[in-house]
């Protein structure tokens, strides 16, 4: 049954909390998954998420520190100790974990790391770490299983045993060569059917798509949207197979990037949601409604230019309003499509002349994209203002015509 938080039900846990039934409140925790827990934690105040915390099953208590929003999240370590927060990233995936620590100062990041009692865990956080933020080398984790092309399915079978108690679920079987570059899949169907002393490299997949870490977080979204893979194996420059992104993680990613194409479509510059203070939503969003400011002034002014042909045909002013909200609203809808095409890469770029020939404002969003600024950003204010402003100088200009041909 999916889980909805009342208003009802958090006070009474709330109450529960101020009363220390810990009995209650476990047994309402124990009903819950790790995403449902985050949610109420991210509604606590940060005294009663920590006791709450404490209550937690150590069995999911690190997946719900992952579901946490990042602030009530940063808000919550700040109280822990190196070694708690250590514990906590023992039963995290690297990539998890490594997120994770990148969230702390770094004046404690490597002593965190110290007291991880996996070594090669710490080495391979410490990896990830090192790699571009937006990069598939930060997405990728390190826990895998692969394969020798030269061993038998026997063996194969058994060192699959051996590496699946680091991996929580098994995707994917990968075979690499002996000097560890990625060469093929293995299906587990021709695993399980094949006879036990035949050779892996007779019977793998060589067939596979794979990226190299400096691909970028974008790129890796759109791979394993346009072949529909739930797992995405991870090369260095020479080839070899370091690590693999799941689907999660790029749902994430592909959030992450919705939502700020949202909020840059609305003209807001910074990441921020209803929870940040005054200060940070007025300055993430009064930079554009100062352009928005700016070309209605602007408007105006060309509006004032025009004063006499409006007093003498008034009735031209009666449709200026329709120019605006017209105009706007085309701009926003044109606009909108292109960002889609460039973003899903479907946009043909032989056909990028007639469109512009039909949509002028168009052509400043890909030449937007080209500099690499976001093209979202046109599709909210700097169109509608724009086109304010086109709109009523053609409008009128249009009108002085006709007037001197009347």
């Amino acid at each position: 049954m999916q889980f909805e938080l009342s208003s009802e039900y958090l006070d009474e846990l709330k109450n529960a909390i101020a009363e220390e039934n810990d009995v209650f409140i476990k047994e309402q925790l124990k009903e819950l998954y790790a995403v449902d827990i985050a949610l109420i934690l991210n509604q606590l105040y940060l005294e009663e998420s920590i006791y709450l915390y404490d209550l937690i099953d150590e069995d999911i208590s690190s997946d719900v520190l992952l579901e946490m929003e990042d602030e009530k999240r940063e808000a919550l370590l700040a109280t822990f100790s190196t070694k708690e927060i250590a514990e906590q990233l023992d039963n995290m995936d690297s990539d998890d974990a490594a997120d994770v620590i990148n969230e702390l100062p770094e004046d404690i990041q490597e002593e965190v790391l110290s007291h991880l009692e996996d070594i090669e865990q710490a080495s391979d956080i410490a990896d990830l770490m090192s790699f571009e933020e937006g990069t598939a080398g930060s997405l990728m984790a390190k826990e895998l299983v692969s394969v020798y092309a030269h061993e038998t399915v026997s063996a194969c079978i058994d060192e699959i045993r051996r590496q699946t108690e680091s991996v929580d679920a098994l995707y994917a079987v990968y075979v690499v060569d002996g000097n560890e570059k990625l060469i093929g899949m293995l299906s587990l169907k021709k695993l399980i059917v094949s006879h036990p002393l035949a050779l892996i490299e007779e019977i793998f997949d060589a067939d596979i798509i794979s990226v190299k870490t400096s691909a970028s977080s974008e790129d890796v979204a759109e791979i394993i949207r346009k072949y529909d893979l739930v797992v995405l194996p991870v090369i260095d420059q020479l080839g070899r197979l370091v690590g693999r992104i799941t689907v999660d993680d790029v749902v994430d990613v592909m959030r992450e990037e919705a939502e700020k194409d949202m909020q840059l479509m609305s003209g807001i510059t910074d990441d921020v949601d209803s929870n940040d203070n005054l200060w940070r939503l007025s300055r993430a969003r009064i930079p554009w409604l100062l352009v928005g400011m700016c070309g209605g002034i602007i408007g105006s002014r060309i509006i004032g230019g025009y004063e006499d042909q409006i007093q003498i045909r008034p009735e031209m002013a009666f449709f200026i309003p329709l120019i605006g909200a017209t105009g706007g609203n085309v701009g926003v809808q044109s606009s909108a499509i292109i960002v889609q095409g460039l973003a899903n890469n479907t946009l043909i770029t032989d056909k990028i002349a007639p469109k512009l020939l039909k949509e002028l404002g168009v052509g400043l969003i890909l030449m937007m994209n080209r500099f690499k600024i976001n093209p979202a950003l046109a599709t909210g204010p700097f169109v509608t203002t724009l086109n304010d402003i086109i709109g009523i100088s053609i409008y009128f200009l249009v009108g002085r015509i006709l007037y001197g041909i009347l």
